[in-house]
């Protein structure tokens, strides 16, 4: 019996032990940090040293997919489509490609739901293997849907720019109300319909843009007309939509325009531009009340990469996809009649908005850059600019373009990330979500106009105007510039800080060296200039 009990003591002993040293051992090894030196390069393999271990990340990381399961992908850095930031097939679109592949590791073990871009700090892991660890703590910070809610012009999406006129483009993805499709695409019935006319409703009165350019919308005057009484009921602001002649309603959709008549007016009638996809390529003049001043809206949908081509429709293998073909020929004739409509609306501002099915560096976008008009994602918003995800790829299909006679009137651009990063789950006909996350797979892509015929320049350097950036050490300053914005971005798009300027000489604090991109918003102009922190 003594022996019994001597040898139960001991192995009692033993295992308290033996747990007083896996506690510690764990202990110890949560203090193990790991800095990741550069995440652009880094690949998952580099987490082969601490396989076993419990580590802490003092670089951030973000949420580039989320799934149902406890599941998210994340990444030291946001994962983009190639051809959104380098030309098809280039070095450059290459290396994004293999990066994409490496740089990316499952995390376990999420009890919340997440958004595609919400960075996680101090994010402490058990690696259970190179490519897939277990979630133990972070700080999530954010793109979370509360900083969303506040609007387009607060807090994280803050337009910044001091515009008289805000104008918005967005897909709807099929908002049919009536003759309801059966392929799949936009609501099966009433029902459905009814989740989906509540979800965009909200999201586009939050907007409250005085101009509003839609595509993915039903033929007819319909379902233009609900969205424009439900916009003057919900924002209390007088909407119209405008009649492009279309009497029959249907499951195949339009390009179409809402304004509010309390800020603008149409002028001219609406053009209709019918090469490739009919109806879906529209141009309207439209007179701003207050001030006379005018300016031409171009809305357009283009052909989309599903399905199958043929000759130069074909999948070429480049990023692309399908039906490039169609959508180059497509962007030369918005060119090809935006010299005829200046004539038409007698005036020479062109905006050019909607979703053109190709993203940033591919041809169709090249062809309208080459053709003089100036990419404003690229312009206040280096390469982090986005507005669709397809597999956690982030980039921009629905564009905001303009020519350089309306680009010195434009204070500002943004996407409105509400859709982009959101999981399937949360649409009308999966969910009974009603709230305007997710109304769309698309964002909606607000511009700030104020509208001057006498503006000829857009400051883009410091010596234009009294900004000016300068050096106190290794530490960059912003001079004259009290009252404004600043957003820092690496070169890859990615935002390093921001905030308000607050005293004439303001400091630029947190950058380690490198080299960076810096704009500054504020006086209805946005000025970018390179910093380079030794």
């Amino acid at each position: 019996m003594n022996f019994i009990r001597h040898t139960i003591y001991k192995i009692a002993f033993c295992t308290a032990v033996l747990c007083l040293l896996c506690i510690s051992q764990d202990h110890l090894s949560a203090q193990t940090k790991v800095t990741i030196a550069d995440p652009q390069t880094w690949k998952y393999s580099d987490l082969n040293p601490y396989r076993g271990q419990t580590i802490q990340f003092t670089t951030p990381f973000y949420v580039t997919n989320n799934y149902y399961n406890g599941r998210l992908i994340i990444s030291p850095r946001r994962t983009y489509s190639p051809t959104n930031q380098a030309l098809p097939l280039s070095v450059e679109y290459n290396k994004i490609l293999s990066a994409n592949t490496t740089g990316e590791i499952t995390l376990t073990g999420i009890d919340d739901y997440h958004r595609m871009g919400e960075r996680l700090l101090n994010l402490t892991v058990y690696v259970s293997s190179t490519s897939s660890v277990q979630f133990k703590s972070c700080t999530w910070a954010g793109n979370t849907r509360a900083e969303l809610e506040k609007g387009y012009d607060t807090g994280a999406i803050d337009m910044r720019g001091q515009h008289t006129l805000l104008v918005c483009a967005m897909n709807c993805e099929y908002y049919l109300t009536q003759n309801f499709s059966s392929r799949g695409m936009g609501p099966a019935d009433n029902a459905e319909h009814q989740k989906q006319r509540t979800k965009i409703s909200k999201a586009l009165a939050l907007i409250r843009a005085d101009i509003y350019g839609l595509v993915e919308v039903q033929q007819g005057q319909d379902a233009m007309n609900e969205i424009a009484a439900d916009l003057t009921r919900n924002t209390g602001r007088n909407y119209v939509a405008i009649n492009d002649g279309s009497s029959v309603n249907g499951t195949y959709t339009k390009s179409g325009y809402i304004y509010c008549s309390d800020v603008v007016a149409p002028h001219g009638t609406i053009r209709h531009n019918n090469t490739g996809v009919s109806n879906r390529k529209k141009t309207q003049g439209f007179t701003e009340k207050a001030t006379g001043e005018k300016f031409i809206f171009s809305i357009n949908h283009f052909k989309a990469k599903s399905g199958s081509g043929s000759g130069d429709n074909a999948d070429q293998h480049d990023g692309q996809g399908t039906y490039n073909g169609d959508r180059k020929r497509e962007a030369q004739s918005v060119l090809a009649n935006y010299q005829k409509e200046t004539v038409y609306f007698e005036d020479s501002d062109f905006l050019i908005m909607g979703d053109l099915n190709a993203y940033a560096m591919e041809d169709p976008i090249t062809i309208l850059r080459e053709g003089g008009m100036i990419d404003m994602h690229r312009t206040f918003h280096a390469d982090s600019s986005y507005s669709y995800t397809f597999h956690g790829q982030a980039g921009y299909l629905d564009h905001a373009l303009c020519n350089s006679t309306l680009y010195p009137q434009v204070t500002g651009m943004v996407a409105y990330h509400i859709n982009s990063d959101e999981h399937d789950r949360y649409t009308y006909d999966s969910s009974d979500d009603l709230s305007m996350f997710r109304c769309s797979d698309h964002d909606p892509i607000l511009v700030g106009l104020r509208l001057d015929s006498n503006a000829t320049t857009r400051h883009t350097e410091p010596s234009l105007n009294n900004y000016e950036v300068f050096y106190e050490g290794a530490t960059p300053c912003i001079r004259n510039a009290e009252g404004g914005y600043y957003i820092v971005y690496r070169v890859d798009g990615q935002v390093v800080t921001q905030g308000k300027i607050t005293s004439v000489e303001q400091e630029v604090t947190g950058l380690l060296y490198g080299i960076y991109i810096l704009n500054i918003y504020g006086q209805g102009t946005c000025l970018s200039t390179k910093l380079i922190v030794h």
